[in-house]
């Protein structure tokens, strides 16, 4: 308690602590909930520097994306726009963020009298797809340049070139194994890898996106609404393809991405219609017609990246994932790969859903 007292110490908004207690949610940093006697309360988090490792950076991309979220809410005349923002304090020093010799801390204001939701329905699927649409559509005239906070996040082609570095290598001496899997991921790289060439083009552009689009990274209210997007970290230059795809790859799988038995696993189109519905209501005002169309390859796109993944960590020793068992990346790679088959033969079906709701009239920009 002593030494979070300390951190919480260079936060001077900070005042008349009740008690400090660490929150179980998140994987990647440390989360505590701090009280007072005061009205608010705070969240005091440590940050994952070895996820990400510029935390300068890092904090920068925040506060220009709360920053102008923030200006655009009171633009339009927004109420309670502090449960509806994220608010980040500065520290002694003035910066969003304390480095304490080994770790980096930073603390915002906790939105009292919110919850977050974890199941994916075709209610929360077409939340998810409306607030992350609105997200994109506010952050389309960020004037400032923010850098990728994860350097090659989405990036096919980064992808592409660790698998076959993989294969070159062979570390774990399993390629033999494999080879079907290999040859089959390798006959689509070229298609898969089509958004960095168009990019390079100059004919598809990059947006500021989430790119951790789920349910439990939005903020609820008592009466189910949603209130804000959290979990900023990931916040950075992408396609959007990557909180369009991302998001389908599990919540419109039937099975999970671990799943053994391929049988099991097909494509969700209630769950696509619902979350696209959503998305294009919101964002469509920004996108351009070539994104749009190729909203069916975001949903492909994902499923097979993440194949790869697996497979290269496969073949690498299992050095990046956590694993259950030896063979839990190769089982990985089959069930994500089977996705990736089931979003092809969805293809159409897509197609045709996309163009039926473009025929639709828009329900506004998000500014």
């Amino acid at each position: 308690m002593t030494e979070l007292q300390n951190v919480t110490s260079r936060f001077p908004q900070i005042k008349e602590i009740k008690g400090i207690q660490a929150l179980q949610s998140g994987l990647i940093n440390r989360t505590y909930l701090v009280e007072t006697n005061g009205p608010d309360n705070y969240i005091l988090q440590q940050i994952n520097h070895h996820v990400f490792t510029n935390v300068e950076l890092l904090q920068h991309n925040i506060e220009c994306v709360t920053r102008h979220i923030r200006a655009k809410l009171i633009a339009r005349g927004e109420p309670d726009i502090e449960r509806k923002v994220l608010h980040f304090l500065p520290t002694t020093e003035g910066k969003t963020y304390h480095f304490d010799g080994t770790h980096y801390w930073r603390t915002c204001v906790y939105i009292r009298d919110s919850y977050t939701q974890t199941k994916v329905t075709p209610d929360t699927a077409y939340l998810v797809g409306l607030k992350f649409g609105e997200f994109e559509a506010m952050l389309a005239d960020l004037p400032e340049k923010l850098e990728e906070t994860i350097p090659d996040f989405h990036n096919m082609e980064f992808r592409m070139q660790q698998l076959r570095e993989a294969i070159r290598t062979d570390q774990a001496g399993r390629k033999g194994k494999v080879q079907d899997l290999i040859d089959t991921l390798e006959r689509d790289a070229d298609d898969m890898c089509a958004a960095e060439r168009l990019y390079r083009a100059g004919k598809l552009p990059k947006r500021i996106c989430h790119c951790d689009t789920k349910v439990s990274n939005m903020l609820f209210d008592a009466e189910g609404k949603v209130l804000c997007i959290i979990d900023l970290d990931t916040v950075m230059p992408s396609f959007v393809f990557s909180d369009f795809g991302d998001f389908l790859r599990t919540a419109a799988s039937t099975a999970a991405e671990d799943e053994p038995d391929t049988e099991k696993i097909h494509f969700n189109m209630n769950i696509f219609q619902t979350f696209t519905r959503g998305y294009l209501e919101s964002a469509s005002a920004f996108l351009t017609p070539l994104e749009i169309e190729m909203l069916p390859y975001a949903v492909r796109l994902f499923p097979y990246m993440q194949a790869v993944r697996f497979l290269t960590d496969y073949l690498n020793g299992d050095t990046y994932y956590q694993t259950a068992c030896p063979e839990h990346n190769y089982v990985r790679t089959r069930a994500q790969y089977k996705l990736y088959q089931e979003t092809c033969k969805a293809v159409p079906d897509m197609q045709q859903y996309i163009s039926l709701q473009m025929k639709k009239p828009l329900r506004g920009n998000a500014d």
